[in-house]
């Protein structure tokens, strides 16, 4: 028992559990602030756009009346939950899209502020003789034309007969002619 509470002990105190059970608080206290946006402002204002629906309650179709005497439910196709339901999922995922958006751009923001600081911290020391200076970025040089295997071969060629290596180099011959030996 000493062993699987130590173990739950560490598994609890680790950094990624905490973080999750901090995130599911926030997201559970944000779902209901998504929820009264969407429920309350904009899918009233989408719903009476809606021809000929007076509220949610104008979109259903009865198929059976119910009666309460004998135990019978009614049959309703609420098409308005329906429209309800997809409106609050579209709503819901553009709000969080929109809210994450906001947060990258923050996040992308507070990086590139990071990177100013750091860059002004590196030169003020370097201006202080305490970093070495900073080595200049190399130049790219466009890449010369690497030559075909024919040039390459063609040049050991040359090269061999240049050194008097006559045995080794062999004579260039021209086209469709065969040598005979």
């Amino acid at each position: 028992m000493k062993k699987l509470f130590s173990d739950f002990k560490k598994f609890i105190s680790k950094g990624n559990v905490i973080d999750l059970a901090v995130g599911m608080i926030i997201g559970a206290a944000f779902t209901a602030i998504v929820n009264a946006l969407v429920n309350y402002i904009l899918k009233p204002l989408l719903i009476a756009w809606i021809p000929g629906a007076d509220g949610l309650g104008a979109l259903q179709v009865v198929l059976r009346e119910g009666d309460a005497a004998a135990g019978i439910d009614p049959v309703i196709l609420d098409f308005g939950e329906v429209i309800s339901a997809v409106i609050t999922f579209l709503l819901t995922a553009i709000i969080l899209f929109a809210i994450v958006k906001i947060i990258v751009k923050f996040r992308e923001k507070q990086e590139k502020v990071r990177e100013a600081m750091k860059k002004a911290r590196e030169d003020k020391l370097r201006a202080e003789g305490k970093l070495p200076p900073e080595e200049p970025a190399a130049e790219e040089t466009p890449e010369e034309a690497k030559p075909t295997v024919e040039e390459l071969l063609a040049q050991i060629r040359d090269l061999l007969a240049a050194q008097g290596n006559t045995a080794l180099a062999v004579k260039e011959e021209p086209a469709g002619t065969e040598t005979k030996e």
